[in-house]
């Protein structure tokens, strides 16, 4: 079975896409799978600065990332929406781990990775501009992205408080994202 890195690309103690990504996660460990939730929280970094790269590398906390970027072989992102794209903290950690170090390979956090994505936000929209933008971004850094995603639109209302989704089909497809990820990293390691 493969190896997955989860997490929210928001801050915030109480954010939705951090509840969201765990019940995907219940689907891919239900399916077998090793999975990592981490919090962006414990990554903090400055803002991607070339000068800063050339100055000083990699900041400790963008090489403690890429670490477990490069030891799993796949990512599960769940994102807000903030003005119609990805919140900067998640932009900024994508950027930070895409770094090349010396000896190598362009991507090399990124390359042959599979990834599921969804979202959640209060608008009407369920952040669904964002996580196109996300997809896109992905894609364009050598990660397959499975088609299959999940929205979900007013989340102030969609969650109960324990965390989990009120509307059990939504639940149960954000849960078939988890499985899916698990199921296709293992026919590729098959």
């Amino acid at each position: 079975m493969g190896k997955i890195l989860a997490f929210g690309g928001s801050l915030r103690a109480e954010s939705f896409n951090k509840k969201l990504v765990k019940i995907a996660v219940e689907g891919a460990r239900a399916a077998g799978a090793e999975v990592t939730l981490i919090d962006l929280r414990e990554f903090p970094m400055p803002v991607y600065d070339a000068d800063l790269e050339t100055a000083s590398g990699l900041p400790e906390h963008a090489k403690r990332l890429k670490k477990l970027f490069l030891e799993h072989d796949g990512l599960m992102i769940s994102t807000p929406e903030y003005n119609s794209s990805i919140p900067g903290t998640l932009k900024n950690v994508l950027d930070w781990v895409s770094r090349s170090e010396q000896g190598e390979s362009p991507l090399a956090a990124y390359a042959g990775k599979v990834a599921v994505t969804m979202s959640a936000s209060p608008g009407p929209w369920g952040a669904i501009r964002s996580l196109g933008f996300l997809r896109m971004m992905l894609g364009n850094i050598k990660v397959l992205v499975l088609p299959d995603f999940v929205s979900v639109a007013k989340a102030g209302d969609a969650f109960n408080p324990d965390g989990s989704l009120k509307d059990a089909k939504q639940a149960a497809a954000v849960q078939k994202l988890g499985k899916s990820l698990a199921e296709m990293l293992q026919k590729l390691k098959g």
